[in-house]
């Protein structure tokens, strides 16, 4: 099977990628910066530059391909709704150029409410247009990545974590290679047909509050998280430099789902993924958190 992997270098794509070779699988890697492969992979796959918001490039990348692991690449853009509209663009010409029957494709929990979740809204615009294709799909509703408190290390340091979100909503939390575990899965398994949708949910579902007796215990350092007001957060956010689109964006993944949302995935066994964030805090945050000077203020985008 000839497989190819967007984001290779990601928080998940570089797992799946790890997952593949061991496999047995050479995976085509599409990526802007091939230099950035980590060195034991770069013999073990084939890389191809190239924009992932460039859909011609995209659909010259994946030729002969027969399944596609699909991210919606990061952007900077100063209206991430419309980037997210390009990214899609390019996954529907690749698989409509080059006939690819097979997709799995990172979304996230909230994608199924389709309007009024922010940044989610773009991924719930991919997943509907790869429906319309009619080929085998399977859309990972993924938990909050465990790997977003690294974007926060100043506030963690700082002891303060600042979110608009109650702070005893529970909500799934979910380490980046357990997603990667199950979008290799799918990739491989011949099992599947159609449309699917796993959602990727985690160990448990999480409350900001025992995040934060969960982040102490780990690191050693006294850690707490407050409820700040949603033009508070906006306010932290445009200092940071940040569009009044891309504001909305990001504001918009919690105040969409904070009330009366209901995921369309209850967890389960198929849902439920092993990594706890206690281990991955201790193996990823401890020594980048315990041991670092307390610095004054706290950080925000915490949601």
């Amino acid at each position: 099977m000839r497989i190819a992997v967007t984001t290779p270098t990601g928080n998940v794509g570089r797992r799946v990628v790890a997952t593949l070779i061991r496999a047995g699988v050479r995976p085509r890697v599409l990526l802007r910066e091939p230099a950035r492969l980590a060195s034991e992979v770069q013999d073990e796959v084939d890389a191809v530059q190239v924009d992932l918001y460039d859909a011609d490039a995209v659909a010259a990348a994946t030729e002969d391909i027969d399944a596609l692991f699909w991210v919606d690449p990061p952007t900077a853009e100063a209206d991430p709704l419309a980037a997210y509209a390009r990214a899609t663009g390019s996954v529907v010409r690749a698989v409509t150029d080059n006939g690819i029957g097979r997709v799995v494709f990172q979304s996230s929990v909230g994608a199924e409410k389709r309007h009024g979740a922010g940044d989610i809204d773009g991924l719930a615009h991919t997943e509907t247009a790869l429906d319309a294709m009619g080929v085998d799909v399977t859309h990972l509703r993924c938990g909050y990545f465990f790997t977003n408190l690294e974007l926060q290390l100043d506030a963690l340091r700082a002891g303060t974590l600042q979110v608009i979100l109650p702070l005893d909503l529970p909500m799934a939390w979910v380490a980046p290679r357990d997603i990667a575990e199950v979008a290799a899965t799918r990739l491989l398994s011949p099992s599947w047909s159609g449309r699917c949708v796993q959602a990727v949910h985690g160990p448990a579902d999480l409350a900001w509050r025992q995040v934060a007796d969960i982040l102490t215990a780990a690191t050693g350092r006294q850690i707490s998280v407050e409820r700040i007001t949603d033009d508070a957060m906006r306010t932290q956010l445009r200092q940071a430099g940040m569009t009044e689109e891309a504001v909305e964006a990001m504001l918009g993944m919690s105040t969409g789902l904070r009330e009366n949302f209901v995921p369309e995935q209850p967890r389960t066994v198929r849902t439920t993924t092993p990594t706890t964030l206690a281990a991955w805090a201790y193996d990823h945050l401890r020594h980048r958190i315990a041991d670092a000077p307390y610095v004054t203020g706290s950080g925000g985008a915490g949601f």
